[in-house]
């Protein structure tokens, strides 16, 4: 059987590691639904987590719908660059791109709600080739089998970049 993605699908494709196992999409989709009612009932004290040096974070995202103008929320892993957050904008490790970075494409002002409270007001945008280079590593540190999961992509895993936006506040302080 070939291998249906193309020689420059990016850095982590060119490995002939083997793609690991993924449970079924079904159980993937119930396991988001089981983890947004987790945050619901605890009032999200343990659906979220911060950033440690062996584990990514989780964070909760509220963007606006593109097509009909609501919020939408979603909890996505995450890591710190300096004051920038970074998340990949994978749907399960299918090929599809994810509704919230379509709607972050549409509307790149956001809202992330970090753990133990903190609200930030963040801008959207993709990571630079360079950023990228240097960011998928450190991602690779805290996500165990990063490289073989995006092999069963049949394109580059991109990376977002939410960065702070300073309040007319922040600037008179």
């Amino acid at each position: 059987m070939s291998d249906p993605r193309p020689d420059d699908a990016g850095p982590e494709s060119s490995r002939k590691e083997r793609s690991p196992w993924l449970p079924p999409r079904w159980f993937v989709r119930v396991a988001w639904v089981v983890h947004r009612a987790l945050y619901r009932i605890t009032a999200g004290k343990y659906a979220l987590r911060t950033v440690t040096p062996k584990l990514w974070g989780m964070l909760r995202l509220t963007v606006v719908g593109r097509r009909t103008g609501k919020e939408r929320n979603v909890i996505l892993a995450y890591i710190e660059d300096g004051p920038n957050l970074v998340l990949m904008p994978m749907n399960g490790w299918a090929d599809p791109e994810p509704a919230w970075w379509l709607n972050l494409q549409a509307h790149p002002q956001a809202v992330v709600e970090m753990p133990k409270g903190e609200r930030r007001t963040v801008r959207a945008r993709l990571a630079s080739d360079d950023e990228r280079a240097r960011l998928w590593p450190a991602y690779a540190r805290v996500s165990k089998g990063l490289d073989g999961y995006a092999t069963r992509r049949s394109r580059e895993t991109k990376l977002v970049i939410l960065e702070p936006v300073r309040s007319p506040a922040d600037s008179a302080a």
